[in-house]
């Protein structure tokens, strides 16, 4: 059984080397090509190859920041749930961690994913404002599978698997690349695809979690993405409102 809650003295030597091992690799492979952001943001919630994140000292950090806290869960959170989390400035987070034997591929997200890749950008106002303001979207239309489908979408091409432009450089913020090394070698791949950020073909694009990415949307900026949710939340009315007509 999985826990639901962090005991820090529980984890085990393998466990830290496990954390150790996975922090070294992703950190050669990314400090070339992840976003500054992201960088500065691993700084200001002092994360080390050397020490598992403790939730409690995470949160004394980030409260003074944004506001924003860990709220840990067993697995992956049900929709409704994840989202009032994500609306209470609480990012939902397993606390357990994979084995040696699971570096490379996991079937549901561990605390490497949760916590190295999602955290750091908590402390990042631009990043949290879009982050909440999608999950208040995503709230008033909980009921809507069709509406939580294409808001997913929003979410996997950004929060997960985002690009972003710095100083005339594409860079990586997304999760989804951060925590895997199949995915940060690949988005910087002349296979990938890069596409220009938009909102409308976002939610018109669909996706696997199964596969390493073939498409990725690149953003100009974070405040780009929190300006877009007016337009998340034009373009969701309008595709509902077109649904709705047809059933009719």
């Amino acid at each position: 059984m999985k826990p639901t809650q962090q005991i820090y003295s529980n984890y085990t030597e393998n466990d830290f080397l496990v954390w150790k091992t996975l922090f070294e690799r992703q950190m050669e492979i990314l400090k070339p090509i992840a976003s500054v952001e992201f960088l500065k943001a691993l700084e200001k919630v002092k994360f080390s190859s050397e020490k598992i994140p403790d939730f409690l000292e995470v949160d004394a950090l980030l409260q003074p920041l944004t506001g924003w806290s860990i709220e840990t869960v067993p697995n992956i959170s049900p929709q409704k749930e994840f989202f009032e989390f994500l609306s209470q400035k609480k990012f939902t987070s397993t606390c357990w961690l994979r084995t040696m034997e699971q570096l490379d591929y996991l079937e549901e997200p561990d605390m490497f994913h949760d916590v190295f890749a999602h955290v750091p950008l908590l402390s990042n106002h631009s990043y949290v404002n879009f982050f909440k303001g999608l999950s208040d979207i995503a709230l008033k239309n909980i009921d809507n599978p069709k509406a939580i489908e294409l808001l997913g979408r929003i979410y996997w091409f950004t929060i997960e698997f985002g690009l972003i432009i710095e100083n005339d450089d594409i860079k990586v913020y997304g999760a989804g690349i951060i925590s895997s090394k199949g995915e940060s070698e690949f988005c910087m791949n002349k296979k990938a695809v890069l596409i220009e950020f938009d909102v409308d073909l976002i939610m018109n694009t669909d996706f696997r979690t199964d596969v390493i990415q073939e498409k990725y949307f690149v953003v100009e900026s974070f405040e780009q993405l929190y300006n877009s949710l007016p337009e998340i939340e034009k373009q969701l009315k309008k595709v509902l409102e077109k649904e709705l007509d047809f059933v009719l």
